[in-house]
């Protein structure tokens, strides 16, 4: 007998509708095993759903996160608007000032601290689970392949094109400008080879960028499900914590200013942090506003 779950769909980085990163929420997920957990972010079809389950650590809540096409150990943006969608709905109590939650993920804990601005607007910041984990590079020539660029596009100077996540690995590419930015187009077929060598086919490409923000971002997930992201807070984690690596001081903390999904024409703001304590990296934060979009039920 199918029953009705609630959900939300909220727009996450973003504080004016259609922009951000759209994400649906199943506040109560009870008696959704993982098939039919995979047919709703199918139905769905955003970067990702999220299910909600009761803690079994003894924390805030247990979450489970699906692109349209698997289910993956974390996120950013699901894990911002997952605990938006709490608080907004009430399901966390009344929060005055600020509130931290915990989620039990397949990537380990994640924190999420949720703070009142003077409007009541609720702004969401997570604790990655995991420290800098460093994978293999790329040449420039394969990073240039796989977004259908040259070699002289690709900017090394800070880093070569590699593997860095912080729960979840993405290839972090550094463009030499926005113009090549734009121009970026996945190849899926040099994508699918990234992956038949054990490499992240998952791209973040960025370039620095001017006035209001450090950087922009792209990022590119189609064996996902997902051709391009307007707004990923677990790779905009790894590319902190990757410039963080590469800052020559021992000991630091860095704020960064990311826009990502101008391309898509959702525009979404992602602010970064990290702190770096002899010559580790053992803080990586980002955070954003969210805007409500709709709710309902969903029979399954």
């Amino acid at each position: 007998m199918s029953r009705a779950y609630p959900f939300y769909i909220c727009d996450v980085f973003s504080r004016e509708r259609f922009g951000g990163n759209q994400l649906a929420v199943l506040t109560d997920a009870l008696g959704l095993d993982s098939r039919s957990m995979q047919q709703i972010a199918r139905e769905f079809n955003f970067s990702e759903t999220t299910f909600v389950l009761p803690a079994e650590q003894g924390y805030t809540r247990k979450v489970r996160i699906f692109t349209p096409a698997r289910e993956v150990p974390f996120a950013g943006h699901p894990n911002i608007g997952t605990a938006f969608v709490l608080a907004s709905s009430g399901q966390l109590g009344e929060i005055q000032n600020e509130l931290t939650v915990t989620f039990e993920e397949n990537a380990g804990l994640v924190p999420v601290t949720i703070s009142k601005a003077d409007d009541d607007a609720l702004r969401c910041e997570l604790l990655a689970p995991q420290g800098l984990s460093l994978g293999p590079t790329v040449m420039p020539e394969m990073a240039a392949a796989a977004l259908s660029l040259q070699v002289a596009d690709i900017r090394m100077s800070v880093h070569p094109p590699r593997v860095a996540g912080v729960g979840l690995p993405f290839l972090v590419v550094e463009l030499r400008d926005r113009e090549a930015l734009a121009r970026a187009i996945f190849n899926m077929c040099v994508l699918e080879d990234l992956q038949a060598r054990d490499i992240s086919p998952d791209i973040l490409l960025y370039t620095r960028d001017s006035g209001d923000f450090d950087f922009r971002a792209r990022m590119f997930a189609p064996i996902d499900g997902v051709p391009e992201d307007p707004a990923t807070g677990s790779a905009i984690c790894a590319l902190a914590a990757l410039r963080s690596h590469h800052d020559p001081a021992q000991t630091t903390e860095h704020r960064w200013k990311i826009i990502q999904g101008v391309e898509m024409g959702r525009p979404s703001i992602l602010e970064a942090r990290t702190v770096k304590r002899n010559g580790t990296v053992e803080e990586t934060r980002v955070g954003g506003d969210c805007v409500m979009i709709a709710s309902g039920t969903l029979e399954a």
